[in-house]
């Protein structure tokens, strides 16, 4: 739980089911196909990362959100591939072109979830006292957080 900058353990589930591969609900492929897309439309860089010809990572940065600051507005590793350098290599990659458009800041939305938090942490973001307003109004449960580039 987030309170300002501050951070507070709180015992809970925050992991999403496996993505339905027919569906078209929040959890299905079509649903985060339809998310990426949207943000590509919105001027967003995507980056995959394949295992041969299998898809395993994907992060998606937007720039531009606010004068210096890019969001990085999607991130996400399949499982069996996690925890082994694929997200931290898909965010350094995004961090570098974030810097290259002139960034001073990155911004995520992080799922509530420690390992996800850690995981931010370990790159550098730290919590923001006042979350941006439009992206808490998105995900106001989610730990929002920035690092200066």
């Amino acid at each position: 739980m987030q309170d300002g900058a501050r951070l507070q353990l709180v015992p809970g589930d925050w992991s999403a089911p496996a993505w339905d591969p027919d569906g078209t609900g929040e959890h299905s492929v079509a649903a985060q196909r339809e998310a990426v897309a949207r943000l590509l439309d919105a001027g967003a860089v995507a980056l995959g990362a394949f295992d041969e010809n299998r898809l395993v990572g994907i992060g998606v940065l937007l720039p531009h959100i606010r004068p210096g600051i890019a969001q990085l507005a999607y991130l996400h590793v399949s499982n069996g591939y996690r925890d082994r350098g694929i997200g931290g290599r898909l965010s350094d990659e995004l961090e570098r072109i974030a810097r290259e458009e002139g960034h001073a800041w990155l911004v995520v939305s992080a799922t509530p979830s420690l390992h996800t938090v850690r995981f931010y942490e370990g790159r550098g973001f730290r919590p923001m006292a006042e979350p941006l307003p439009e992206l808490f109004e998105l995900e106001p449960e989610d730990v929002h957080m920035s690092k200066k580039l």
